[in-house]
């Protein structure tokens, strides 16, 4: 089991933009700090797939989650678990774990990486934007070894809240932990904490490629 039949606590709470035809597949994608999940599914309805679900939990803000605080190790965990539970949810519902991407803006994207990696399910890819992989030192003990995980990595040059040296540390380390071919860890010169169009752009592509239509 990736997760366990707990309430679903963020899922009661979840933005969601449903598909326009048969939804086949899923992304959960998750807020940065002191954002919520409408901001992100506001943004998504511009480049959101027919036929994918995606949905946008909220109310998960974990203290200190930044790459050089210390580290919330039970609040991670309790989050992760918590993502599980919909990804278990989804796959009761008719969408298999391997249609299911999991994807993030900063501490989401973190929490996305770490779920995704320890999940015992083969999920269809990760997006992590503007972020690192949290606890990394219980790596690769921690990982549930699916090594075949598309993992699309993109962090702003200018990034002074985390610095991009922090997204190229984290793709080397990911490297280690899945096939590097599957990695691919794209800058933005000039943009800050922030997504752009250019990026969000690359998100639907990567989706699109590895959420395929059927």
């Amino acid at each position: 089991m990736c997760g366990n039949n707990m309430s679903l606590p963020l899922l009661k709470e979840a933005a969601t933009v449903s598909g326009s035809e048969k939804e086949t597949a899923a992304v959960i994608f998750l807020h940065g700090l002191g954002d919520t999940g409408q901001g992100w599914a506001d943004t998504m309805t511009e480049f959101q797939l027919p036929h994918v679900k995606y949905i946008f939990p909220h109310a998960f803000d974990l203290m200190g989650l930044t790459p050089d605080s210390p580290e919330d190790e039970s609040g991670i965990k309790k989050a992760a678990d918590n993502i599980k539970a919909i990804i278990e949810h989804e796959a009761k519902n008719g969408i298999p774990p391997n249609r299911i991407m999991l994807g993030g803006f900063s501490q989401g994207g973190a929490l996305s990486l770490y779920t995704a990696l320890t999940c015992q399910h083969q999920l269809g890819g990760v997006v992590a934007l503007s972020c690192w992989l949290p606890l990394h030192k219980s790596f690769p003990s921690a990982s549930s070894g699916n090594r075949n995980l598309p993992i699309l990595q993109c962090h702003g040059e200018m990034d002074t809240m985390i610095p991009v040296q922090f997204g190229a540390m984290t793709a080397e380390m990911l490297k280690s932990l899945v096939d590097p071919k599957m990695i691919t860890f794209k800058t933005y010169p000039g943009l800050s904490h922030s997504s752009s169009h250019q990026e969000m752009e690359a998100v639907k592509e990567f989706i699109e490629k590895h959420l395929p239509r059927i």
